[in-house]
């Protein structure tokens, strides 16, 4: 056979004249067709690389030897028919069928590769093809109709599918399982083009019954395609019983993903079924092939959920492990898609791998893809145990080159940092000498980490905060200053300088981003509550800033919020601005249990590298979920996503009389709805005390207007409350001085309402 370096000679763009002319000449001496392959090799290899648009206007070959007139001339095989290409001169030839008598299997293979290229695009001439496939379908050779079959399938078009059904009925039952385990195949592909007809000539027994079959190849084919039929079909679902489960698991040789992929469809009803077909399944974790391991390990994952045996549970994941770690030996692109499948497994099942973290620890010749991957496992397993030894690693990766993993690294130990207290001190020194390299993405990710820090241990670190505020300057991202500008508002009280660090800080508040401008927003208001006498000229100024020269609505909303909150009760403001903050916890780094579950349905595939469901992404994709049974346990159970349709239903709305505000026009009909102004005047004065805006306009204001009251007794924008004068409602900021008095404590008179509700 050809190797890879041998086959590269035939990757040369050539021209259709080209190949005609060789093949014309070696029609002529190449009795032994070696010549012949090598121009078909060329072709086959001009279609791969594109270079094929010369080829789609000519469809059919002549025959297999006689493939240049296909290609030159466009002849129709069979039936002595004559085809003219107008575009090449004027020749006839009579053709005839494709040559397989000649045993030259590799010349009907190309000219089926061809067919199947450009039969989409010549729909009118494919059909004079169409008897030669059937001719075929009934050779001798199991090859030759295997081929024949396979072709016929990949040809989605009316006059091919039809003339398909009974070659495949017959496949189906052929005597060589070669041809058996093709067929099988094909019904998935054919239900692909036209479900109905699978389910009008009942091929989907016939499947069924290939599960029987004794050869395991067939079975695993026979498998593959009803899985992929139920994963098309909503009304088509494969359930297996215990009984099938277990011949499938015992005979199979060949095909082994295909079959244990399909264990996903047995819901076992006991646990000790479930037991039973794990300790089976488990043999497979030794096999050489990841995705056999990665799909065994999935299979694992999924019957632990109907096990409530703990013994058994922690066995299989001592018996996950070492297989786990066996694919990181592999290429960079396996080691991926396995970190990605560790990922989510750790989370379910921690035990897999809590002893294994030095594993993960990244070589200096990772991809970065890889690296990043390694970095979220190690923090992931990182416990008391082995956080010195994480952080160390940690420690060394803050100095590499590449500037996405050091800052990776660098968040990470602010994780690490949050998630095992005891290492919190260690590394909290490692951030400080990390801000002493003065590199400037070191610093910017450090301050950024440390801002976490300080809201999980509130009132331990601040010692560290005037360090921070000498790297102040080399701040320029986002993320890094309005954390820096979070620290300087939490601790203003506690830093010197904070009214020069503010001021610097406010001077380009329009040139900044909107996240570092509501951070400096939410800090300059703390400021002002906690130093009111130095912060009562910049607060003005700030929320003049975010409520009048600032397009950003959810900056305008906050410093409107900031303003009416500060305008009308100074204690109010004092207890939400300043309110104490739960600590902030890892819980949310975890995925939500149920969805979980879920995702590592689809281990080994698309969804469990990019962390999604496949039906979120690929528009065909059929959802798998965890089927409640007996013997599901206890904590499945309860984080059970269920299925669209097992959703129960919301009950139904009960009628609704809708009030109107106005009395209807003349003419118009106003079905099921009630007027306030009914045609009964004699009863209008008993509704109105019953409808909201009965009677007359007085009667329903009552002498009291609730939006003239709002604007007259709560204050358009000035802090402290009381009258103003006309002249002060047209500067919304006046008044702000006496707002906290002299120690920010004191409370204002509310005006206006004094039960009024702030919805914040």
């Amino acid at each position: 056979m050809a190797t890879g370096g041998q086959d590269a000679k035939f990757f040369a763009r050539g021209k259709i004249q080209e190949f005609r002319n060789e093949l014309k000449e070696a029609e002529a001496k190449d009795k032994k067709f070696v010549k012949r392959k090598v121009i078909l090799k060329k072709i086959v290899a001009n279609i791969t690389m594109g270079n094929d648009s010369k080829f789609q206007v000519l469809l059919v070959p002549r025959a297999c030897y006689l493939l240049p007139y296909f290609l030159s001339v466009g002849l129709v095989p069979g039936c002595g028919a004559v085809y003219e290409h107008s575009g090449l001169g004027n020749q006839k030839e009579w053709v005839s069928c494709f040559q397989t008598r000649f045993g030259l299997l590799i010349y009907s293979s190309v000219v089926y590769l061809y067919l199947v290229s450009y039969g989409k695009g010549k729909p009118d001439q494919i059909n004079f093809a169409v008897q030669h496939f059937l001719q075929d379908c009934a050779d001798r050779n199991p090859l030759i109709r295997a081929l024949a079959i396979r072709t016929m399938s990949y040809i989605p078009l009316p006059i091919v599918t039809t003339n398909l059904i009974d070659p495949l009925r017959h496949c189906l039952k052929d005597q060589d399982p070669y041809v058996r385990k093709t067929a099988a195949i094909c019904v998935a592909k054919l239900y692909a083009h036209d479900p109905k007809l699978v389910d009008k000539h009942n091929f989907l027994a016939m499947l069924r019954d290939l599960l029987k079959d004794a050869n395991p190849t067939v079975v695993a084919n026979a498998v593959a395609a009803l899985t992929e039929i139920s994963e098309r079909s909503d009304d088509i679902s494969l359930k297996l019983s215990i009984e099938v489960a277990n011949k499938l698991i015992a005979r199979t040789r060949w095909g082994q993903i295909y079959i244990l992929d399909c264990l996903l469809s047995f819901v076992p009803q006991t646990t000790t079924d479930a037991e039973v077909l794990a300790e089976k399944i488990s043999m497979r974790l030794q096999h050489a092939n990841s995705a056999v391991v990665l799909t065994t390990i999935k299979i694992l994952l999924y019957l632990m959920n109907y096990m409530d045996n703990r013994d058994a549970i922690n066995h299989l994941c001592k018996k996950m492990g070492p297989p786990l770690v066996t694919l990181l030996s592999a290429g960079p692109e396996v080691q991926y898609v396995a970190l990605r499948n560790i990922l989510l497994i750790i989370q379910r099942r921690p035990a897999v791998l809590k002893n294994d973290v030095k594993v993960f620890f990244c070589k200096y010749n990772d991809p970065i893809y890889v690296k990043l991957a390694k970095l979220e496992i190690m923090y992931r397993l990182a416990r008391e145990e082995n956080a010195k030894a994480v952080l160390l690693e940690l420690q060394e990766y803050a100095s590499e080159v590449d500037i996405d993993f050091v800052r990776k690294a660098v968040r990470t130990m602010g994780r690490l940092a949050i998630k095992v207290a005891p290492a919190a001190d260690q590394c909290i020194d490692s951030l400080l000498s990390l801000l002493e390299t003065k590199v400037t993405y070191v610093v910017q990710e450090a301050v950024v980490v440390i801002k976490d820090i300080f809201r999980r241990y509130p009132s331990k670190y601040e010692g560290i905060i005037p360090t921070l505020c000498e790297n102040i300057d080399a701040l320029d991202e986002p993320d890094a200053r309005a954390a820096m500008v979070w620290i300087i508002g939490q601790y203003a009280e506690r830093i010197d300088n904070v009214e020069d660090l503010i001021e610097d800080l406010t001077l380009n508040f329009l040139s900044e981003s909107a996240e570092v401008q509501l951070a400096l927003l939410t800090a300059v208001v703390k400021f002002f509550i906690k130093k009111p006498e130095k912060g009562k000229e910049l607060v003005p100024k700030v929320l003049k800033w975010a409520t009048e020269e600032v397009d950003n609505p959810d900056l305008r909303d906050r410093g409107y919020m900031y303003w009416r909150l500060l305008s009308t009760d100074a204690t109010a403001a004092k207890e939400v601005v300043l309110a104490e903050k739960p600590p902030i916890s890892t819980d949310t780094d975890r995925m939500e249990r149920g969805a979980l579950d879920q995702l590592l349905l689809h281990a080994g595939t698309l969804g469990s590298i990019y962390h999604k469901n496949p039906e979120t992404f690929i528009r065909t994709s059929k959802g798998k979920w965890l089927t409640d049974s007996p013997a599901l346990n206890q904590a499945s159970r309860a984080a059970l996503v269920h299925r669209p349709e097992d959703m129960p239903l919301l009950p139904a709305l009960p009628k609704t009389t809708i009030m109107r505000d106005r009395p209807p026009e003349p003419g118009e009909e106003v079905p099921g709805l009630q007027n306030r102004y009914t045609e009964e005047n004699n009863s209008r004065a008993d509704a109105s005390s019953l409808l909201i805006g009965a009677g007359d306009d007085d009667e329903l204001d009552n002498g009291n207007d609730d939006d003239a009251d709002d604007d007259e007794r709560l204050p358009v924008g000035g802090i402290g409350g009381g009258n103003r004068s006309v002249t002060d409602l047209n500067d919304p900021y006046a008044g702000l001085g006496g707002a906290f008095g002299s120690d920010g404590a004191g409370s204002s008179s509310r005006g206006g309402r004094q039960q009024e509700d702030l919805l914040l």
